[in-house]
């Protein structure tokens, strides 16, 4: 131990004179850069004029030798450390090709956006001087005041002229002045505000005043200079020029009167006067400027190349500075980042102290390092599983028809499924991150009671509007526990449409009524009406007494057995639907037909029909649809009966068709009595009507003629722009089929079109 101790204090002892001899090295570097940069200063401020000394020759030679010398020191101390710097890179010491290109880009980096800055303020300041005091800009300096002494003498031209004509007219009226001066006043005013005069009198020769004329000027008459009167007494006009004020005047002798003068006054524009003398006194500076052109360049070229020099020095020997506490700790960076990169986390990077801020870097890298590996082991292992998940999650949700729908525990739904998109009309991107409740309340009601119940499963039956029309959904919410050890539950929604299944089903068993209906109430109605008519034939010539009572007995079994009967007929034909037979037609000619039948029969009823100018082909039974068409705007008419109409309102019935994509679109709108809003799709059921005396048929005999054509049927409220939204709209929309849409050919289908 005795021997070692030495050895290790001569260690330090030997660290801490390189330390100490660094420091040394550094220390004439930071007095020159410091020194340098305020002789710069000082030399600015000098040659500028902001300080007491005069930036006389001698001045400026002393400063330029000042700055010489600390410019000499800074290139005399890098020239030293770049020397350093290649004996370093001859010998192959470590890092020093990182060392070199470090000290290269700071001394770029500083150097030559300073040497172009430099470069081209020196010629755009020689050329910005140049044009200072060149001829197109004394030009310009002798311009200015020209077009303001151009301005006056054009306003003193005008009120010259303007002072003769008035002399004129005033030697004109000599008489009046002689006779009558109030009314030779008169003149004179309206001369003066006529003529856009500030002031005009009449004056003598040793300027006092005859009589002034009346104008609007808010300011007083002056009295004509001391000699001008005298100066006009050879009869020419005298202009007198402004001065300090924007006043312009004139006196003329007259003619005509003996021994008067006319004097006049007129304004200018008071900013002209004004900017005619600032001029004047730039003029004058900018002379003065031009005398001490040189002076003035030197005063600026000088102490920015001054500047700009040692900038650049001082950046560069900073830069070799700084490089030399970068390299060392940057190397080993590098080195680990290299590793790093090739995917090997098991590296570290030594860390000194002595580094400062580069050590702590280090540090945060070996940490980072630890943190990166166990973080991508994790990683692995939780994508694995989440692949694995998704994979099924998705297999399992593309193969389900149902609407599936992801809710937490708050509401919020997590997941929509497409399945549950189309049914429900939904968008997974806005849906996701919504409350259930919000977006679809019966869904989330269903939801709520599910929660409340405490149950595993929960099913319940819904029926609200979808997509314009009244649908049945069954709806079935599935608790699903979390495996861990957290409390938090999420919910799985299950929707299935099932409005189809229940229409199918209410038919079926309203076909099978119907064929009940005809096989036990039909049969007996025909031998009850015979019978019935025989009676009346063979005892009605025999009964006497209460003969009115017996005919009345009798009528009222026939027709009531032929009501039967009727209504037993409807139910026997919506059980037993022919098969349509298929045929290639215009759909327009059956709904036009069918129309026309209504119309005939309900003339208090205004018919609009927009069938198009487009055939409307394709292969349907033309009397089944026809039937469907009939039943349809029988309702519309049947829908008005009992109304109460305001004036100059009456029924309507709005029919149109018309191709919608791949499909035809007939719609028959009324402004009658209109749709209840709850459990409108069950008026599509057998025996459903809100009419007292209706069968409740004639919509489920079209809705089944409808779909066995391919097509389906639906019901609306009036639209907003027909009659303020009252009454009804139903809604054919059939298969247009492969013939459909084409334009007609021969000259007979031409007058059909025509004729629509």
């Amino acid at each position: 131990m005795a021997l070692q101790i030495p050895a290790l204090n001569g260690a330090m002892f030997t660290k801490t004179a390189v330390r100490d001899t660094r420091r040394l090295l550094a220390l004439p570097g930071v007095v020159a850069i410091i020194g340098a940069l305020l002789t710069a200063a000082i030399s600015f401020a000098i040659l500028v004029g902001v300080t007491p000394l005069t930036p006389d020759a001698d001045t400026t030679l002393a400063l330029i030798v000042v700055n010489a010398t600390f410019i000499l020191a800074l290139i005399a101390l890098i020239g030293r450390e770049i020397n350093r710097i290649i004996t370093a890179r001859r010998v192959g010491k470590a890092a020093a090709r990182l060392h070199v290109r470090i000290v290269a880009m700071f001394a770029l980096v500083a150097a030559i956006p300073a040497i172009m800055v430099a470069v081209i303020a020196a010629i755009t300041l020689n050329i910005g001087l140049d044009r200072w005091f060149e001829i197109r800009t004394k030009a310009i300096v002798s311009s200015s005041l020209s077009i303001a002494d151009a301005y006056v003498q054009e306003n003193a031209r005008n009120l010259q002229g303007t002072t003769l004509s008035m002399a004129y007219d005033l030697d004109n009226a000599r008489q009046l002045y002689g006779l009558d001066r109030t009314g030779f006043l008169d003149l004179m005013n309206k001369e003066a505000v006529g003529r856009g005069l500030a002031h005009a009198a009449l004056v003598k020769p040793d300027g006092s005043f005859v009589m002034s004329a009346q104008t609007d000027a808010d300011f007083a008459m002056p009295e004509p200079p001391d000699g001008a009167v005298a100066e006009a007494s050879n009869g020419r006009p005298l202009l007198i020029e402004p001065r300090t004020r924007n006043i312009m005047g004139a006196i003329i002798k007259l003619k005509e009167i003996e021994g008067l003068y006319l004097y006049t006054i007129r304004l200018v524009d008071p900013q002209v006067i004004k900017a005619r003398q600032i001029v004047r006194a730039n003029t004058d500076e900018y002379r003065g400027m031009e005398d001490n052109r040189r002076t003035t360049q030197v005063a600026f070229a000088l102490p920015y190349l001054s500047l700009t020099l040692i900038i650049i020095l001082s950046a560069i020997w900073t830069g070799i500075a700084v490089a030399d506490r970068l390299v060392r700790p940057i190397r080993q960076l590098i080195g680990a980042a290299d590793e790093v990169a090739t995917g090997n986390l098991d590296v570290s990077v030594p860390v000194r102290p002595s580094d400062g801020d580069v050590a702590y870097l280090g540090d945060t890298f070996n940490k980072m390092l630890l943190e990166l590996k166990s973080q991508r082991n994790e990683l692995l292992s939780a994508k694995d599983l989440i692949d694995e998940r998704r994979r099924f999650s998705e297999a399992v949700l593309a193969g389900v028809t149902a609407g599936v729908i992801g809710v937490d525990q708050d509401g919020i739904v997590t997941i929509v499924n497409r399945s549950a998109e189309t049914m429900l009309a939904l968008s997974s991107e806005a849906a996701v991150g919504q409350n259930l409740s919000a977006l679809m309340p019966h869904v989330g009601r269903v939801f709520e009671i599910g929660l409340k119940s405490g149950k595993p499963v929960y099913r319940e039956q819904v029926t609200f509007f979808r997509s314009g029309a009244e649908r049945t959904f069954n709806v079935q919410v599935t608790i699903e526990e979390d495996e861990g050890d957290s409390d938090e539950k999420a919910y799985v929604v299950t929707v299935d449409d099932i409005t189809d299944l229940v229409q199918a089903q209410r038919s079926s068993a309203w076909a099978d009524v119907a064929r009940r209906i005809a096989h036990e109430i039909k049969n007996p109605l025909t031998p009850i009406q015979l019978s019935a008519e025989r009676i009346r034939r063979r005892y009605g010539k025999v009964i006497t007494e209460d003969r009115e009572v017996f005919d009345q007995c009798t009528d009222t079994i026939i027709r009531q057995v032929g009501d039967i009967g009727r209504m037993v007929d409807e139910f026997s034909s919506f059980a037993r639907m022919p098969k349509p037979e298929m045929k290639a037609i215009d759909l327009r000619e059956p709904l036009r037909e069918a129309s026309f039948l209504v119309e005939v029969s309900r003339p208090d009823i205004a018919f609009e029909r927009d069938f198009g100018n487009e055939p409307m082909k394709g292969t349907f039974d033309s009397r089944l649809m026809a039937q469907a068409f009939g039943n349809v705007v029988k309702n519309a008419a049947e829908a008005m009966e009992g109304l109460e109409w305001k004036d100059g309102e009456h029924g309507v019935i709005r029919i149109r068709a018309a191709r919608d994509g791949e499909n035809y679109r007939v719609d028959v709108i009324d402004n009658g009595k209109g749709l209840p809003r709850e459990h409108r799709q069950r008026l599509l059921e057998p025996y459903m009507t809100t009419r007292e005396k209706g069968t409740g048929l004639g919509l489920a005999i079209v809705k089944k003629i409808v779909e066995d054509h391919g097509g389906r049927l639906e019901l609306h409220d009036a639209p907003a722009n027909f009659h303020g939204g009252r009454g009804a709209m139903i809604s054919l929309i059939l298969p247009s089929g492969t013939n459909s849409g084409g334009a007609a050919k021969d000259g007979r289908t031409e007058k059909v079109e025509n004729g629509v």
